[in-house]
């Protein structure tokens, strides 16, 4: 059986690739930094897809749990086929704030460092087997100017895009899933305001996560969800940068 590991695995999109992967029948290893909730996580996809399920706890924010995530990505005893870098949080601080980088640089270490770290890892041993395949969770945030989040997410789709180059003949992949409003606990969790979101603009998990492994198992580098989200990324594409500046204050101003 093939086996994935997802970070952030308890909840959200992280728990959705989980649930999607188990009823696919691979295995798993699950990680997070709340041992006892991905104990209860492992437990149920044990009892209802019938799996093999490891779990890791670690805390992403850690660079030493974080190298103890990668050295299991690099045990070819144990091989993983499928990396999902899912880990993060939402951002509310402004670039102004005077403690900004309490702020930045847990989000930078979870969110990009340990992306690259352990996709790394990940896709060194897979390129070994010559088989295999890394997403990781970005987001269209990325396309338009909001604070550290876009700043951060921007990095992730192009590292992505440069992880593929550099992956090509090697029979692994590498994948951004670039969401845009997902129905989670996300934003609420993060204290992000989204009672003037469009609802159309909404996508639920299920959804997002099905579209993006056909997309992975297709080879697609940016995986992004529905007709509306792919026309509006497109835009930010030819858009002048001022607009999309415009645009961003707009949604920056809607969030308070």
């Amino acid at each position: 059986m093939p086996t994935a590991l997802i970070t952030g695995a308890t909840s959200g999109i992280g728990a959705e690739f989980a649930a999607q992967l188990a009823a696919r029948g691979d295995d798993l290893v699950l990680v997070a930094r709340d041992q006892e909730r991905l104990t209860a996580a492992a437990e149920r996809l044990r009892q209802a897809h019938g799996i093999a399920v490891e779990i890791l706890p670690a805390d992403l924010n850690d660079r030493s749990q974080t190298l103890t995530v990668a050295d299991r990505l690099a045990d070819q005893a144990r091989p993983i086929d499928r990396l999902v870098n899912n880990a993060g949080f939402g951002l509310h601080g402004r670039l102004l704030d005077d403690d900004l980088m309490a702020e930045t640089d847990p989000a930078i270490e979870v969110m990009l460092s340990s992306v690259i770290l352990l996709g790394g890892a990940a896709a060194r041993a897979m390129a070994v087997r010559g088989k295999g395949s890394v997403i990781n969770v970005s987001s269209t945030a990325g396309f338009i100017q909001l604070g550290t989040y876009s700043a951060i997410k921007a990095a992730v789709t192009a590292y992505t895009e440069s992880l593929s180059v550099e992956l090509r003949g090697s029979g692994v992949t590498a994948t951004a899933l670039c969401p845009g409003w997902v129905r989670t606990e996300f934003h609420e969790r993060a204290g992000i305001s989204t009672s003037k979101i469009p609802a159309p603009l909404w996508i639920d998990a299920p959804r997002l996560v099905r579209d993006c492994l056909t997309d992975a198992d297709k080879g697609k580098v940016l995986s992004i969800p529905t007709p509306l989200w792919k026309f509006a990324v497109a835009l930010t594409r030819i858009a002048p940068r001022s607009v999309l500046r415009s645009v961003s204050g707009r949604i920056r101003s809607g969030r308070r």
